[in-house]
């Protein structure tokens, strides 16, 4: 049984560490997750983008509801043993949802949630077209949040995609806005500089703040170590792995429909073997074996020999 507790405590205080930065990849899948636990990752991001593109083949637009939301992010947190962080959208409606949605992602075992003030149907940040609620609207989401959370170390993140939609400073005073109704983490979506980052970092000095990097997206490619050097404690990549895999597949079919054959791509795949060893059929096979009729019966024999002899 995991100690959802205890990976929640962990998550907290890594973010709430001055100079240090929690590096998170967002997984389209299970598999991506356990890949990256294995690398070396220390938390996971399950976000928007990727649910949609991994389970429906179709963009972030609001079409990922709250059960796939949720299905996607719980089957992350069930392959790993770190935590996992989930992008919760708007709360999917008003705030009887919003109680609703914390009080399942905490049940899962989630780190935390972060929510937006998009309208809906909301779409990734970093696309065009998005339109805004009232700040007054999120504010009342995040202290609803805050008040049925069960553990303080759940924590609440506030997002705004203000700055595309009214301008850098509209996007840090609403930020302020809903950090007074009681947010723990900041995310102010898609600045445009290196210059915008800083006056973000400067705007919040003592509160955990986020950096989102898209590839080819409005905010400029930074390293986690020069995120960290502007203040930002969170770095996320919620598009590498979706990008990676759809070139890779898009590559390795175009090259299977051309020839009939696979042969020749190996050095493009994971062995069968290694495959097998890393999703950890060993161990299945030997519990299969630790509990196959033969050695229960052999136990069960053991037990009564030993009752007899006392």
């Amino acid at each position: 049984m995991k100690n959802f507790d205890h990976l929640r405590r962990y998550f907290d205080k890594a973010v709430h560490t001055d100079n240090h930065i929690t590096d998170m990849i967002v997984a389209p899948d299970s598999l991506s997750a356990r890949i990256a636990e294995r690398l070396g990752f220390k938390a996971i991001f399950a976000a928007g983008y990727a649910t949609s593109a991994s389970n429906l083949a179709m963009p972030d637009r609001g079409i990922a509801d709250f059960s796939i939301m949720l299905n996607k992010c719980r089957e992350i947190i069930n392959a790993v043993d770190i935590p996992v962080f989930a992008d919760a959208d708007t709360g999917y409606g008003d705030l009887d949802n919003i109680r609703r949605t914390v009080h399942n992602y905490e049940a899962i075992g989630a780190a935390g949630i972060f929510l937006e003030d998009q309208k809906w149907p909301k779409r990734c940040g970093h696309m065009s077209g998005k339109s805004v609620e009232a700040p007054h609207v999120l504010a009342e989401k995040i202290k609803t949040a805050v008040s049925e959370r069960k553990n303080n170390n759940f924590l609440i993140m506030s997002r705004t995609d203000a700055r595309a939609v009214n301008g850098l400073d509209d996007a840090i005073k609403r930020s302020r806005q809903y950090l007074a109704a009681g947010a723990d983490l900041v995310f102010i979506e898609a600045p445009q500089n290196i210059e915008e980052l800083k006056e973000i970092a400067a705007a919040f000095p003592n509160t955990p703040l986020m950096a989102n990097m898209i590839e080819g997206g409005a905010t400029p490619m930074l390293t986690s170590k020069e995120l960290c050097s502007l203040g930002f404690s969170i770095v996320v990549h919620p598009t590498a792995l979706t990008y990676a895999h759809t070139f890779a597949t898009e590559q390795l079919l175009s090259n299977l429909k051309e020839t009939g054959t696979t042969a020749g791509q190996e050095d493009k795949m994971i062995t069968f073997d290694r495959f097998n060893n890393f999703i950890g059929l060993d161990e299945i096979n030997q519990r299969e074996q630790q509990y196959a009729p033969e050695e229960m019966k052999k136990m069960l024999q053991d037990l009564n020999i030993k009752k007899e002899s006392c």
